[in-house]
């Protein structure tokens, strides 16, 4: 009998990438603290305030190079939106409740530690995003403790974690607006959808008009990595359709399937790990008991390592209680909260809207302090909480009339 197989999974294969790449990404953070506390640590700062066209290293690499990274988180939106695990509104409903709860209640932890202090509630959403790569990394390294199910809970609760996150961004972190740019912008993104709309299916295109619209938001007061999003929502799922076949989003040969696949590496073993080395550097050897307990740590910390589980937790029990979903298949209660657990660590997102959030290096780096210990402790409690969780029970059913 001839069958029919579906192309390699674009979820599959973020999941593989992201998790190995998690891995690389814990490697960078450490390594930027041990540089950040040695005597290449000058060296370090210096080269990261280095002009370069316009742009110093580390603008480079948070405007630049983590454009590429949100053009992928914009392709994997659209993908799994279209013909994934978020296809549908059943299985939008556990990831999309229990991202929302992992971003209202942390933002309200890190809002009641610095009531006292305004000046610091601008980082509010600092503890409000899941580091997707970070957190699948460490759920890897639970191997048959963690179900597939939960894999791929934790990835479509990211996705819409980091939508969420790019939501918060465009509108909270735009502080002056160009008009000549915002006009430009709007210009080539009509270029843009009238590609698509004409189906040309050549990515270079895309990817050359893409590059002119991240000049025009570097220059218009958005954020410039929100072009990549963009960008992203513009190229085709589906493939022109031969011989009239009709057309598939799940086509392995469309344009968005090979621009993911061909970002993934990229993504996972070069832009993460090098925006990681970049921005986790802290010296250590000017903090002390004040800057562990300075109201933007707690925030940040508590936010992450409290709220997140918290928020994650009771509104997946609150949704699954009323009905509205169903707990991942074969997963026990006791590895549900391992996941959220892991919610808690926001590495790479948390640090994104840090350097968005305060210009100050002290609170920067008091925040920064904050995710750190916040992503650890994250990363701890999930693993404790896999290995005392449970396996679900296997119900026998009886064969008898």
């Amino acid at each position: 009998m001839c069958m029919t197989t579906r192309p390699f999974s674009a979820l599959r294969a973020f999941l593989k990438s992201e998790s190995a790449g998690g891995l690389l990404l814990m490697g960078s953070a450490a390594l930027a603290l041990v540089v950040a506390n040695s005597p290449l640590a000058e060296g370090y700062f210096h080269v990261l305030h280095v002009y370069v066209a316009g742009l110093s290293v580390a603008h480079w690499v948070n405007d630049g190079l983590m454009a590429v990274f949100f053009l992928l988180v914009g392709l994997e939106i659209k993908r799994e939106t279209v013909d994934g695990e978020l296809s549908s509104w059943s299985r939008r409903v556990l990831p999309g409740v229990a991202a929302l709860g992992g971003m209202v209640v942390p933002a309200l932890i890190y809002v009641a530690a610095n009531l006292q202090t305004p000046a610091n509630l601008r980082g509010w959403a600092i503890p409000a995003a899941t580091d997707i790569a970070f957190a699948l990394g460490v759920l890897s390294l639970m191997g048959s403790r963690a179900p597939a199910s939960l894999k791929v809970f934790l990835a479509a609760l990211a996705i819409i974690d980091d939508l969420g996150a790019i939501l918060i961004i465009a509108i909270f972190y735009t502080d002056h607006l160009t008009l000549w740019a915002l006009g430009g912008a709007a210009v080539t993104l009509a270029v843009l959808v009238t590609m698509n709309r004409l189906k040309m299916m050549k990515l270079w295109p895309y990817l050359l008009v893409g590059a002119g619209l991240w000049v025009f938001f570097l220059k218009s007061g958005i954020h410039a990595t929100l072009a990549g999003v963009i960008l992203a929502m513009t190229i085709p799922i589906t493939q022109s359709s031969k011989k009239g076949s009709p057309a598939r989003p799940d086509d392995e040969h469309s344009p968005l399937h090979r621009l993911e696949h061909g970002l993934n590496p990229w993504v996972a073993y070069l832009v993460v790990p090098v925006f990681g080395f970049a921005n986790a550097g802290v010296a250590l050897g000017q903090v002390g008991l004040a800057e562990l307990t300075a109201p933007a740590t707690l925030g940040a910390s508590l936010g992450l390592f409290l709220g997140k589980p918290l928020g994650v937790g009771l509104f997946c029990l609150a949704a699954i209680k009323l009905g509205w979903a169903k707990r991942p298949n074969g997963a026990s209660w006791g590895q549900l909260f391992g996941v959220c657990a892991l919610c808690g660590i926001g590495f790479t997102m948390s640090l994104f809207i840090n350097n968005l959030a305060f210009d100050a290096p002290v609170l920067q780096d008091e925040t920064k302090i904050g995710v750190l210990v916040g992503s650890l402790m994250s990363a701890l409690l999930g693993w404790l909480a896999f290995s005392l969780a449970s396996r679900p029970r296997k119900v026998h059913i009886s064969q008898d009339v």
